[in-house]
């Protein structure tokens, strides 16, 4: 009974450290990690089914703009609008889903690749300037820590990043538990099979998708707080790319994996930029190659080939 509290416990010293002993931008790259891990493991729930998405950074824009006008234009409290941008980021991502679910591996991918490259032309629409900011976009006030806690406001943006990521990997750990997670995984490995047994193919893949967008959202929704500022450039064509790329490198499907992804994410480019500054996409480039290479089926991959190799030679 002790193994459990003594992990519970170890791993809330781990997360809650950073804030302690990191300050400026170390810190500020650890929050943005959170914030990544959290849209990563929303793709994930996509790709559990067998869809491809290629259009998630719509859906973190849609989130970051809606805590965005919702904390400058209805002065709402920071916590109050991130529900909201995943209900939002839900119901849009049912209506996308909903006619989507006839498409499958490329075809799916180029849709929502399509939602990805619109989006951010929609947020610079005149109709929408009032509310949007056009391309200037929206500077936000971030929050203050409460006067019984004593932090500065970058530790408490850090603590309200990692606790809002802890309680939606809590949720999608039980979303992905039981009976849920076998009937995606037949889903995505023998759609016919698992229709044959009595699984409703089309709506399991609407909700996923409807979830993970909501999950995406979410993630926006909090990079908007973090950042404090909001624009249709922050959120390019490249965003959507790099969301994918996080997943494929940290192992789809993978709770773990996302947060391997979204470190990748942050770190990655920083360490590129570091090594060339004339041609760090160049070097960032053959990062990726490498890390492929090395974990052809992702972080979460490498991790089970090791342990299944340790438990071998210990039962032999």
């Amino acid at each position: 009974m002790m193994r459990p509290l003594v992990a519970v416990l170890g791993g809330a010293a781990l997360l809650l450290a950073p804030a302690f002993l990191l300050s400026g931008y170390h810190l500020f790259q650890l929050t943005t990690t959170a914030v990544y891990a959290v849209a990563v493991l929303g793709l994930g729930m996509v790709t559990t089914t067998g869809q491809i998405s290629l259009g998630h950074g719509a859906f973190y824009a849609i989130g970051a703009y809606t805590a965005a006008i919702l904390m400058g234009a209805f002065d709402w409290p920071y916590w109050a609008t991130l529900p909201v941008a995943g209900v939002l980021c839900f119901g849009l991502g049912f209506a996308v889903g909903l006619p989507a679910v006839r498409l499958s591996g490329p075809y799916l991918a180029l849709v929502t690749f399509a939602l990805a490259v619109a989006v951010p032309q929609i947020l610079r629409a005149r109709a929408l300037e009032a509310w949007t900011g056009g391309a200037q976009g929206l500077v936000l006030t971030a929050p203050d820590a409460p006067a019984w806690l004593a932090v500065s406001q970058d530790q408490f943006l850090y603590l309200i990043s990692v606790g809002v990521a802890v309680l939606l990997f809590l949720v999608a750990r039980n979303l992905r538990r039981g009976r849920l997670l076998r009937a995606m995984l037949a889903v995505r490995d023998h759609p016919m099979a698992a229709q044959a047994a009595g699984i409703d193919v089309a709506r399991l893949k609407v909700h996923a998708f409807a979830v993970s967008a909501a999950f995406t959202g979410v993630a926006g929704g909090l990079a908007a707080i973090v950042v404090q500022f909001v624009a249709p450039d922050s959120f390019p064509v490249q965003l959507s790319i790099a969301l994918f790329v996080g997943l494929v490198v940290g192992g789809a499907g993978s709770l773990p994996g996302a947060v391997v992804g979204a470190l990748f994410l942050t770190f990655v480019p920083n360490l590129a930029e570091q090594v060339s500054k004339s041609a760090p996409g160049l070097v960032y480039g053959v990062l990726l190659v490498a890390a492929l290479y090395a974990m052809p089926s992702g972080a979460a991959g490498l991790a089970a080939r090791l342990l299944a190799q340790y438990r071998a030679r210990k039962g032999g």
